[in-house]
């Protein structure tokens, strides 16, 4: 068994999946299922995943598309001013314009949760 990432040549097991607690993966649960799939360190994961966070983050704000072949894209969307109701009051509110993230799933990724 190779000790590693996976090479480009290699693909992850999509379908086998992580045996984890609960219904939500949060930051640690997924930190520690990579670390267990690669036999790499906690620390390196995590540390991986924040910069990678970071690039996307930074991306997004300026305006980018950030595309991952097979997994998707995240995207950022405008939103137009609109009027809203407050449910509570059933009076009517002014909801101001936003720019907001979005993610499309690829078609792998839609392929291996069906």
């Amino acid at each position: 068994m190779r000790i590693g990432p996976p090479r480009r040549t290699e693909k992850l097991n999509l379908k086998g999946g992580v045996n984890m607690a609960g219904n939500n993966v949060n930051k640690d649960a997924l930190v520690s299922a990579i670390s267990e799939k690669t036999e790499l360190s906690k620390k390196d994961i995590e540390m991986v995943l924040e910069a990678m966070i970071e690039v996307i983050t930074k991306s997004l704000k300026s305006g980018d598309k950030v595309t991952m072949t097979g997994f998707g894209t995240f995207k950022v969307s405008n939103r137009a001013a609109r009027e809203g109701i407050n449910p509570q009051t059933k009076a009517k509110i002014q909801i101001p314009a936003m720019t907001v993230p979005k993610f499309s799933a690829g078609k792998a990724l839609k392929e291996a949760i069906r």
